[in-house]
């Protein structure tokens, strides 16, 4: 059954593909990784990776969405008919909901630091925000109350659907998160000293880019992208069969990029300009941040408009995670969907309590050496995503109807038959090796 959901145009298609793309990592560890691997150097690669490996793993999820019209599992069972291939559909599912599962948690955390934010609770004198952040994420009741608050707030929109859901949030939450995203970044750049982060940054060194760091950048010329989990075959199934694939998908690349770079110049140029050291990951947002904002002049605004940048960010993404399983259960029906959306956010939810519990110091929620909040994160980063990876290159590749692939080609590059032999001939032999040296990297 063709979905009857549509995207409006072809900008809500974008703005609601890059919100999927850019999210938490973008923004709280790429640039600290850019930064501490070359600057200038780092990013380069990283550019030249995602545009050389990124886009046409982007490519090969929009031409399987698009040519059938549906939601990941019908889409692989309609292009290659009695065979397993409909599985890669499954695999993305059960990634999707692990990964909101987990990233519901950090959500979770941010719609609680925006509310405190924005009631003067946040910022104190003084204040150790790591035993904040430490009391919050211990608390039982508030890590699984804020994070069931999230995947409410997420499930919302996402039962109204693509046009009056999905593609409407976006319109408003990806424009809000470049527009402060500026406000920031003029802050930033306007206070004294702060040359100095800006050269920690973006000055090229490359001496410091180590082979680890290249490989990073590999990994995360895909990753940072959404692609892997089909949620882009899902979200391309909206699109109308004549609209452009090329300049679509170019435009969500760029869009990731600019993201990556805009948060470092927001972030480095203050944090230098007022002593502080640069960090990465939870420790940034919950922690660092407010010990910097404290010291700005109207901090309190400041800091959350920087809170409502990054929650932005994460719903953006976490509509696209509970897009796909909605979207293979309802199949376009609006009925099932209102009814899927429920009961597919408490199953993602439940899935994630233990997640949510897993800092509360019990060891019911530690396996071996690592929380299961820890242990998710690796399945699905390390493990899922890759294979996810790997597999769609390989359909695309392989398995795709060459008729039906020259026919997206059409609408991806017109008139160069010659790309999508090379494009082809990419997927084939050039990606896998890339991929699989990314997985190996990942899980030793």
């Amino acid at each position: 059954m063709k979905s009857n959901e549509q995207w409006t145009s072809k900008l809500g298609f974008i703005l609601a593909t890059a919100g999927s793309a850019i999210g938490l990592g973008a923004i709280w560890k790429f640039p600290n990784v850019v930064a501490t691997s070359g600057g200038g150097a780092f990013f380069l690669v990283f550019m030249l990776f995602t545009f050389g490996i990124g886009l046409p793993l982007l490519l090969a999820e929009f031409v399987i969405g698009r040519s059938t019209g549906k939601e990941a599992v019908s889409a692989y069972k309609e292009l290659a008919p009695n065979s397993k291939w409909h599985y890669v559909g499954y695999l993305g599912m059960i990634l999707c909901s692990i990964l909101l599962s987990f990233y519901s948690v950090v959500g979770g955390w941010i719609v609680l630091y925006t509310i405190r934010s924005f009631t003067g609770q946040l910022l104190s004198p003084g204040a150790d925000y790591g035993q904040l952040f430490t009391d919050t994420v211990s608390n039982p009741w508030i890590a699984v109350l804020s994070q069931g608050l999230f995947m409410l707030i997420t499930t919302m929109v996402v039962v109204k659907g693509v046009k009056g859901g999905i593609e409407k949030a976006s319109r408003i939450m990806m424009p809000g998160l470049f527009i402060l995203f500026v406000i920031l970044i003029i802050r930033s750049l306007t206070l004294p000293g702060m040359a100095a982060g800006l050269e920690y940054f973006l000055k090229p060194d490359f001496s410091r880019l180590s082979s680890e760091a290249v490989l990073y950048a590999l990994g995360q010329s895909f990753f940072c992208l959404s692609v892997g989990a089909s949620c882009m075959v899902t979200y391309s199934s909206y699109l109308g069969k004549n609209e452009p694939l090329g300049k679509p998908a170019l435009s969500v690349v760029s869009l990731n990029v600019l993201t990556s770079l805009m948060a470092g110049l927001a972030i480095f140029p203050a944090l230098f300009a007022l002593g502080m050291k640069p960090v990465e990951g939870p420790g940034l947002l919950f922690m660092t941040l407010p010990a910097m904002f404290e010291q700005l002049l109207y901090g309190e605004f400041f800091i959350a408009i920087f809170l409502v940048l990054f929650l932005f960010a994460t719903l953006t993404s976490a509509f696209s995670l509970l897009e796909i399983v909605v979207a293979a259960y309802s199949k376009g029906d609006s009925n099932k969907r209102v009814k899927g959306s429920w009961w597919t956010g408490l199953g993602i939810f439940l899935l994630g309590v233990p997640s949510a519990l897993s800092f509360s110091g019990h060891p019911l929620f530690i396996w071996g050496d690592k929380p299961i909040f820890d242990w998710a994160d690796f399945a699905v980063s390390n493990v899922m995503l890759p294979i996810g990876v790997l597999l769609i290159s390989l359909f695309v590749g392989y398995r795709f109807p060459k008729q039906r692939l020259e026919q997206e080609w059409a609408y991806v590059a017109p008139g160069w038959r010659m790309g999508m032999r090379l494009y082809v001939f990419m997927l084939r032999f050039v990606l896998p090796i890339i991929v699989l040296v990314v997985f190996v990297n990942g899980i030793l």
